[in-house]
């Protein structure tokens, strides 16, 4: 099966590490970045999105795709 997620956040350190991490963990990029801009809290907003291939596991509404 293969799994999507989109990772947002602010644009700074912590949301970097979130990606990393997924990486880490054997996710892939799946296409380029976004950028928004938020103007009520005046700052950039990332989004990314992130694909895996997991083996052997059937889709079902109460996955969690973090713990993958």
């Amino acid at each position: 099966m293969k799994l999507y997620r989109y990772l947002t956040g602010p644009d700074d350190a912590a949301f970097c590490k979130r990606v990393t991490a997924a990486l880490n963990r054997g996710w892939q990029l799946a296409g380029d970045p976004t950028l928004t801009y938020d103007s009520v809290k005046g700052r950039v907003i990332c989004g990314q999105a992130i694909v895996k291939d997991v083996p052997d596991v059937d889709y079902s509404d109460d996955i969690v795709l973090s713990d993958y």
